[in-house]
């Protein structure tokens, strides 16, 4: 018996009910797509994190012996918390042509889409084949999709493609920036505030490192200017910072976060190895004068690679025609796509919504987005099946 037949708003219904803030196990959505995937005789594979609290999915529909295209979407969202919905955010409301709830746009829209399409892949006699990469954790940086891409060429085929429905409003992106983060940590020396030269104080090291990475941040704003992004150059920011215990102590310990938005291109393996040397040249030894323990220790934390793809791949010129557009984009934020591109997958981000209503209270995509998309992926299986 062929397997049931949903429609794409009534998939994200579903989708959305499933709770797969990243914090939380993603198994719940990812056993209902199997299922789903099953009733319709398409089998995945199933690579789950370490802890198996989470899993990624991959499946293919049509031939396994050739390279297809893959269909990339993360399951996970971002949280709720401290934001004000006007609506449960995992019940989709539908309301003047506005689909609301948590991932409508990033980015269960799209998996909706590709679901609701698979009826419609399996009936077709697909000569290149489509590909499902479902993956968890891309929020808090893009880690769960790794486990996956290492099977690619192993005991997964490797794609020929790999298009990633991020939100785009169905525009073509074929560039974007890569985050990388780091954490500091500054040791210094406790002593009481009344003899604060026995100690170090790790609060006032830490702000030398900061000037530093001021100085850095305006250097990256003139020498790496691209006019695709916006903005138009990789920028760098102080994200997080903590130290100090009590009004009466001399400061032991201070953390920093910080990150750089990384254009195409970018050593940021010579920044990290710049910022070092100032720290052993400029702070080091002032500390050490007083405490031979005390330290500074930079470590980087995530590296989410820039994304460029070149203008005269095939994974490009199939999507501008799929999307009916005649131009491509950059953007700011990150995917999957880097990654895909790195593991020789050449990818592409093109998918329904749009960004700016991305991780906000009373998240929506139009529902004529989803019709975008919807035609994009009929095109997708005409081309398939040629």
């Amino acid at each position: 018996m062929p397997g049931p037949i949903y429609g794409t708003k009534e998939l994200l219904a579903r989708l959305v009910a499933f709770d797969t803030t990243s914090h939380k196990s993603n198994l719940a959505i990812q056993r209902f797509i199997e299922d789903y995937l099953a009733q319709h005789g398409i089998a995945s594979s199933l690579v789950p994190s370490d802890d198996g609290n989470k899993t990624n999915l991959f499946a293919t529909i049509g031939p396994r012996d050739k390279g297809g295209v893959a269909l990339s979407g993360h399951t996970d969202v971002v949280p709720v918390t401290g934001q004000s919905w006007d609506t449960d955010p995992f019940r989709l409301v539908e309301k003047d042509g506005r689909l609301y709830g948590r991932g409508t746009t990033d980015m269960k829209g799209f998996l909706a889409c590709v679901l609701a399409a698979v009826p419609q892949f399996n009936k077709r006699q697909l000569a290149v084949p489509i590909h499902l990469a479902f993956s968890y954790d891309e929020e808090i940086g893009c880690v769960g999709v790794r486990p996956m891409i290492e099977k690619l060429g192993e005991t997964l085929p490797r794609p020929r493609m790999v298009f990633v429905g991020e939100p785009t409003g169905m525009t073509v992106v074929d560039t974007h920036k890569g985050p990388v983060r780091w954490k500091i940590t500054i040791t210094g020396r406790a002593a009481h505030s009344s003899m604060a030269p026995l100690g170090v104080n790790a609060i006032y090291h830490a702000s030398t490192v900061i000037e530093e990475l001021k100085r850095i941040e305006s250097d990256l704003k003139s020498t790496t200017r691209n006019d695709r992004f916006d903005p138009p150059y990789a920028t760098l920011q102080v994200t997080e910072i903590s130290g100090g215990t009590a009004s009466n102590i001399v400061p032991l310990t201070c953390e920093l976060g910080f990150e750089i938005r990384a254009t195409p291109g970018l050593d940021v393996d010579a920044i990290e190895t710049r910022l070092n040397e100032f720290i052993a040249e400029k702070c080091l030894p002032q500390m050490h004068a007083v405490a031979s323990e005390a330290a500074i220790e930079v470590i980087q934390t995530n590296r989410v690679p820039p994304f460029g793809v070149d203008a005269s791949q095939e994974v490009v010129s199939l999507v501008m025609k799929l999307a009916g557009h005649n131009e491509t984009h950059g953007v700011s934020y990150a995917t999957e796509a880097g990654l895909f591109q790195e593991a020789e997958a050449p990818a592409v981000v093109c998918g329904p919504g749009h960004i700016a209503q991305a991780h906000t209270a009373n998240e929506w995509i139009d529902a004529s987005e989803l019709e975008k998309c919807e035609t994009f992926l009929h095109r997708l299986a005409d081309w398939a099946q040629a």
